[in-house]
């Protein structure tokens, strides 16, 4: 067999079908890959040969990664997270943690206990 229009041959080259978690990544082969954020939900196209990982979605290609060589990693594109609340930490803007006070004393009780105590007919 040849390798046709650039295509890798048959036994090196895999298709799948993938859905987008909610952590905007496909897993393959136990690694994650990442894809923009808002193709969460989304059915895409995966193609793994010669190293990489490519990702369609429809007719666009939205994703290339080079294939993790080892098990459970996660390989993300910090591009493909812009825009994603709390990507750099705190979902507060500083303007608005600004004006939030700090640490506020815990709340004191409002009655005694001997008030509740004398209600139930004695203490404990």
């Amino acid at each position: 067999m040849k390798p046709l229009r650039g295509q890798p041959s048959f036994g090196s080259l895999r298709e799948l079908t993938r859905v987008v978690g909610n952590d905007c990544a496909v897993e393959i082969d136990t690694n994650s890959y990442s894809v923009p954020w808002r193709l969460s939900g989304e059915r895409v196209v995966v193609t793994v040969a010669a190293g990489e990982v490519r990702i369609r979605h429809g007719l666009h290609q939205v994703a290339v990664h080079k294939q993790a060589e080892g098990r459970r990693l996660r390989i993300i594109d910090s591009a493909h997270l812009d825009g994603v609340a709390g990507r750099n930490g705190a979902v507060r803007r500083a303007e608005i943690a600004a004006a939030v006070p700090g640490s506020s004393p815990p709340p004191s009780l409002l009655r005694p206990l001997a008030e509740y105590e004398a209600v139930i007919g004695g203490s404990f």
